[in-house]
């Protein structure tokens, strides 16, 4: 009797302690989404081997359409490209940071709905958003950036023709503090059926 009583205790507190985790990490992931914003000014501090790692590990690890994984990421370091790399996104900032990720889609690897529909975009942003929000996490900074110039992008990375560039975004230490994020309420967003 006294050993059931032991082991239902022994599974209480495990039960307890489980829930007790997955809150704390709930409710750090609520703080992180919060957290994140689009950085535009970075120190010139080298981002450390074991967190560029890391972020590209959350990368790899996140879902695609029928776990095709159909993207590359190029890693770019800018010191003394900076007016080559101004070709891609002609602002300073956008080199100011040690690092750039280029996220590619490979069209060939990429899986295709029923009605035609490609979803390598999406499988790429989905990897992207990992990316950022592992940064994030770690104390480095990101900015999704889309509004580039391809053909400059496949010529300044050498680029072969089945590879796509689809987002940038620099890797480094803020220099720059968040501004209050304007978003649209939930009933604008939601529908309910």
């Amino acid at each position: 009797m006294a050993r059931s009583s032991e082991e239902a205790i022994r599974r209480r507190s495990f039960t307890v302690a489980w829930v007790s985790v997955h809150w704390r990490l709930i409710m750090d992931f609520s703080e992180l989404i919060k957290t994140r914003y689009s950085v535009r000014a970075y120190r010139p501090d080298p981002v450390e081997e074991e967190k560029l790692q890391q972020v590209l590990e959350a990368a790899r690890l996140a879902p695609t359409a029928a776990n095709r994984q159909p993207f590359q990421l190029i890693v770019i370091r800018t010191a003394g490209r900076e007016e080559e790399l101004k070709r891609i996104y002609n602002t300073n900032w956008f080199v100011q940071a040690p690092l750039l990720i280029c996220a590619c889609g490979v069209p060939a690897q990429g899986w295709v709905r029923r009605d035609g529909k490609s979803y390598l975009d999406v499988d790429v942003a989905i990897a992207m958003d990992h990316l950022i929000l592992a940064a994030t996490e770690l104390g480095l900074g990101t900015c999704w950036i889309a509004a580039f110039d391809p053909v400059a992008a496949r010529e300044v990375l050498n680029l072969p023709e089945d590879v796509e560039p689809i987002l940038f975004t620099p890797l480094g230490y803020p220099a720059d503090q968040p501004k209050p994020k304007k978003r649209k309420p939930l009933s604008e967003l939601v529908r309910y059926e």
